[in-house]
């Protein structure tokens, strides 16, 4: 009938003008995520430049600018044990033009030590895992330990005698000597310090016994000339570099195996197809041989794999240290 024609029409245009209001609203974001990437990406990198952290991260932009198609640069935005850097790309634009590289420390460590400035859970999005750092322990000139057992041996025959430096009170060094001694049942004497250079300076000295800290060509040099002895490694697997030194899992010390897993990030509403594509590309960038001997070269060990995968390690890693900080009594800084 002519009335039910008229409101046919009207139904559908009415249908029209919705589905058209709707499309005026949502069509920016959809086009931005197909477009993308349509302008240079930014990476933040959460550490200063000229560290083995800032190279790595500097070489994968270099590459990714090429699969891409569009520049990548790198910002160095250092502090706070990396949690500067990724608070930044928490209250950045969730559009794919900035992400941020770093450990994983600022989202499973630092927020249960002290308040975080952003909230890891939701407002950072996981997007790859990049590498993996081991940690060493290592004896200096005034240890006198052979091995690790041998190490353990003496803090347990004189307690408190033994010293441990780390980079700093709630470090990752921190956690492992809290979780050795509790395994063990010794009692070690912790030396925090606040950064590498002047730890590694006091180590060649002798000041303390053993120290912990991040593989990478400086220590295999001191290593190669007989200032520190290895002891130990917090690794998945032994390093190429010191085939003969065992993981801290090989020595009865599974929770104590840890080592600095680094990343990227993107904040969190980034549409998915982006991080997709991201992750997608970093996988094959991390294949390529130039960058797999660059990883090598700095005894850091290319990780890759699926965003999924990247946020259960860093759920895990969370779980783990919560109860450790939480069985050992550990304050913040």
């Amino acid at each position: 009938s002519p009335l039910a024609l008229t409101m046919n029409l009207l139904f559908s245009r009415r249908q029209w003008v919705a589905a058209a209001a709707v499309a005026l609203v949502v069509s920016p974001i959809v086009a931005s995520a197909q477009a993308w990437p349509a302008k240079p990406i930014r990476i933040i990198v959460a550490y200063p430049a000229g560290g083995v952290s800032d190279n790595i991260a500097r070489a994968l932009a270099d590459k990714l600018a090429v699969q891409l198609g569009t520049p990548v640069v790198i910002e160095n935005k250092a502090g706070a044990s990396g949690s500067l850097g990724v608070d930044a790309v928490a209250k950045a634009a969730p559009d794919g033009y900035t992400l941020g590289f770093a450990a994983v420390s600022p989202l499973a460590l630092n927020p249960h030590l002290s308040k975080s400035p952003f909230d890891p859970q939701k407002d950072i999005a996981p997007v790859v895992s990049v590498m993996y750092s081991p940690v060493l322990l290592l004896g200096t000139p005034a240890s006198r330990a052979t091995d690790f057992k041998d190490l353990i041996a003496r803090a347990r025959a004189q307690p408190g005698t033994v010293r441990w430096a780390t980079s700093g009170q709630a470090s990752l060094g921190h956690i492992m000597l809290e979780q050795i001694q509790s395994v063990a049942q010794v009692q070690i004497t912790h030396i925090p310090y606040k950064g590498g250079g002047q730890q590694m300076n006091d180590a060649l000295g002798g000041q303390f016994e053993v120290l912990s800290t991040n593989a990478g060509p400086a220590v295999l040099q001191h290593i190669q000339a007989g200032k520190l002895k290895p002891l130990a490694v917090g690794a998945p697997a032994r390093l190429d570099s010191l085939p003969q030194v065992p993981t801290l899992a090989e020595l009865g010390q599974p929770a104590a195996n840890l080592s600095s897993l680094f990343g990227l990030y993107a904040p969190a509403q980034t549409p998915k197809t982006v991080i997709t594509r991201i992750n997608t590309e970093v996988n094959k960038a991390l294949a390529l041989p130039d960058i797999r001997a660059k990883l090598d070269a700095t005894d850091n060990v290319p990780t890759g794999g699926t965003t999924a995968e990247f946020a259960r390690q860093i759920a895990l890693e969370s779980e783990n240290n919560a109860r450790i900080i939480r069985a050992a009594g550990i304050q913040g800084n």
